[in-house]
């Protein structure tokens, strides 16, 4: 005797996710991904150079002549500044209070820092041509007829220049990069992998001076992108690493796993568009450029380019912006520490109480 087993495919129905969710979802990760777009292309799209610093030495008509025909060229490019000699415009450079310089005397120069941005140095070489047509015709206006008026030669000298290893200056400008990426993963990973604000933090300390002493040993000693001292550069990315890692665990510590998605928010998608790491931060919309230098990439993008190239730079600035968002990410994470068991969160001891029961 053979009983036929019948076989019933399950009913899927009431299985599927309503039409009104799938609209809204494809609606709402075609809003996130607007957000990105706009946040990584705005800065370029609405970059306006505007205001960029740079000395001037000579006597007062030429340079009222020189203001006049830079404003000609370029109204509201440049902003000048008189000092007394080619050293004082100099020191301007290399202190960064200037991107350049324009020297009016017998011998004509134009001083350049490409290592402050490779942009701005090409702008100032192509006034140097300008500037030597205008001077020539100049002397030839002083000269009798049927005299040959003596050759006007504007020099160019590139007062910083960028290292034989990075030329166009493209790898000091992406070597913000890996700060806040770094950061960002060693907050996340380390406020997801381990329960307790305390062992956080002290994660992150180590993470941080080890990641700091590899990453510029790549960028310095492999790549050849980092100059000046070693030990300088790694204090940096360590500190930047702190600045955007700490208040990472902070927010987990202080309101569980849904603050650890605050900092890709803040770090990635608000302040690392307006860091200035690539361009200058003239070249932003007012006050864009200013207010990215509050934030730990705006920040660690200058310090770095200025223990590298500048180290007569005031850098007080910068520092202290790294080392206050790092305090207060610490200061956050104690707190929450204080507010919850043991330092972690009524999540977090979850998952530590099912992990342990599943282990035992």
């Amino acid at each position: 005797m053979s009983s036929a087993v019948s076989h019933s495919a399950p009913s899927h129905e009431g299985a599927h996710s309503p039409w009104q969710r799938a609209i809204g979802l494809g609606v709402v990760l075609a809003a996130i991904v607007g957000v990105i777009v706009l946040a990584f292309s705005w800065p370029g799209v609405t970059s306006d150079p505007r205001d960029l610093p740079i000395a001037v030495v000579g006597p007062e008509a030429q340079v009222t002549a020189l203001e006049a025909a830079l404003d000609e060229r370029a109204e509201g490019l440049f902003e000048v500044t008189v000092v007394d000699d080619r050293d004082a415009a100099v020191a301007a450079i290399e202190s960064r209070e200037a991107y350049g310089a324009i020297v009016l005397s017998d011998s004509p120069e134009v001083l350049t820092a490409s290592a402050a941005s490779p942009v701005v140095a090409q702008q100032l070489s192509a006034i140097a041509g300008a500037l030597q047509a205008q001077l020539q015709a100049a002397v030839a206006a002083q000269v009798p007829e049927g005299v040959t008026p003596p050759t006007v030669t504007v020099t160019v000298t590139d007062v910083v220049p960028l290292a034989d290893t990075d030329p166009r200056g493209s790898g000091l400008a992406s070597a913000a990069f890996p700060l806040v990426l770094g950061g960002m993963l060693g907050g996340i990973l380390i406020s997801v992998a381990l329960v307790g604000a305390l062992r956080r933090l002290v994660a992150l300390a180590v993470y941080a001076v080890v990641g700091g002493l590899v990453i510029s040993g790549i960028l310095q000693g492999w790549f050849g992108v980092l100059q000046g001292d070693y030990l300088l550069n790694a204090a940096v990315v360590t500190t930047a690493l702190l600045a955007i890692g700490a208040p990472i665990v902070g927010f987990a510590a202080l309101i569980g796993r849904p603050g650890v998605a605050l900092g890709p928010v803040l770090f990635l998608l608000i302040a690392n568009p307006i860091s200035s790491a690539a361009a200058p931060v003239e070249f932003l919309l007012a006050p864009w450029g200013a207010v990215g230098q509050w934030f730990p990439p705006g920040a660690g993008a200058t310090l770095i380019r200025e223990t590298s190239y500048f180290p007569a730079a005031d850098t007080t600035f910068p520092w202290l912006v790294l080392a206050g968002w790092a305090v207060a990410g610490i200061l956050l994470a104690l707190v929450g520490h204080f507010r919850a068991t043991g330092g972690a969160t009524e999540e977090a001891i979850e998952e530590a109480e099912a992990h342990e029961g599943a282990s035992a």
